[in-house]
């Protein structure tokens, strides 16, 4: 089992920088606070038209002619359409079904918000708040969440697995990323007592999870589980005879191993991809089939100033205002740390990039230079990205 595929980010979860123009008129920064914003109507409106452009057919003959053979699907906890004031989008994933069995594409779907959040960041749907694990009936929502998708696409030919949750942030992560300064929650009160997710609570829910689905699911679907960014952690788990097609999925990207002290040259990734990614995929893989859920090729050196770790002018920040370097020295950059990353990957069982599109305009937008490596159509027009036929 080897897998090559790109994430559909932005598509039915959605992040303000990747599409900022979705969120116009309003103060919000993300899902949760968007539709609080703008009434029923626009919000509506938005939404659908959004969906119904963001990814067509069309896309999925594109991934499939750049060789890949699998997309990884975000979706919302409120994809069946039970939560006000969100519309559910289960509609859409099934013509995304529809698609990629039509052009020989598999799906992984990814449960990638929690009510309350799992993470408190953007991508988790509300900035700033992680309580999800901390209410019982929210965390057992999640599971018939699951079952529900386990239950409707466990048997299509399409499907290639289901992850549980995304990037549920176990005590590191809270920290590194200082979840709550980078992510500042909206409503101060609502985001009290937010607290990283316990390993001990990810792993009864993973468990439980595993009970409630596996028994919906074809026996050459994939279980996947996300590590919480911390790789080395689950090698004593789900070691029993009866977990099968259980995948580990971490997620590495350059922009992090910067804040862990990487230092920013084409060197300096070189020897961090080896020493850090690419060991311990090799290591985890003895244990689980390994996926690199998400990386990219975003890099500080190749935006010309220090990101902190991926910051943007959301963040606060400046940004770039001139190119630092030309086209051609770009491209050399950019291709070397796909390359690298690459051969990372391949010490595990394939990867998806994230993501597969961006509409930010990194052109008129001052501050954005850098981002377009992001936007995996870009990476291949330019270039950037060597696809392997």
């Amino acid at each position: 089992m080897k897998v090559k595929g790109v994430n559909l980010g932005n598509w039915l979860v959605l992040e303000k920088w990747m599409n900022p123009a979705l969120f116009e008129g309003t103060t919000a920064e993300d899902e949760y606070w968007l539709p609080r914003q703008l009434s029923k109507e626009v919000y509506e409106a938005r939404i659908k038209i959004h969906r119904s452009e963001y990814i067509t057919e069309r896309d999925f003959v594109t991934i499939k002619s750049w060789g890949l053979d699998a997309v990884r699907i975000p979706v919302p906890y409120f994809i069946f359409g039970d939560r006000e004031p969100f519309i559910g989008c289960v509609e859409e994933l099934d013509k995304a079904f529809n698609w990629a069995e039509k052009y020989g594409l598999k799906i992984l779907i990814d449960l990638h918000t929690a009510p309350e959040g799992q993470n408190g960041s953007d991508n988790g749907g509300i900035c700033g708040v992680c309580k999800w694990a901390q209410n019982p009936e929210e965390v057992e929502f999640v599971h018939t969440v699951l079952e529900r998708l386990a239950q409707r696409y466990g048997h299509r030919e399409g499907l290639w697995g289901i992850e549980l949750i995304n990037e549920p942030a176990l005590q590191g992560a809270w920290e590194l990323l200082n979840i709550q300064k980078r992510y500042p929650p909206v409503d101060k009160e609502m985001a009290k007592g937010s607290a990283p997710i316990t390993v001990e609570f990810i792993r009864k829910f993973y468990l439980d999870a595993y009970d409630r689905i596996e028994k919906y699911l074809d026996e050459d679907k994939y279980i996947v589980i996300h590590d919480g960014f911390e790789l080395t952690i689950w090698k004593d788990f789900m070691r029993e005879e009866k977990y099968k097609n259980v995948v580990l999925d971490t997620h590495q990207y350059l922009m992090m191993a910067e804040m862990m002290g990487c230092e920013q040259t084409v060197e300096g990734y070189e020897k961090y991809v080896k020493e850090h990614f690419m060991k311990e995929i090799e290591e985890m893989q003895q244990y689980f089939p390994v996926i690199c859920g998400e990386w990219c090729l975003f890099n500080s050196l190749a935006c010309g100033w220090d990101t902190k770790g991926g910051q943007t002018v959301l963040n606060g920040l400046e940004g770039a205002s001139v190119e630092s370097y030309s086209p051609e020295q770009k491209k050399e950059i950019y291709q070397a740390v796909a390359r690298m990353q690459k051969a990372a990957w391949e010490k595990g069982s394939g990867y998806f990039y994230w993501s597969y599109k961006l509409l930010t305009d990194t052109v008129n937008t001052e501050g954005w230079i850098g981002w377009d490596s992001w936007d995996l159509g870009r990476c291949v027009d330019f270039g950037w990205f060597p696809l392997d036929k």
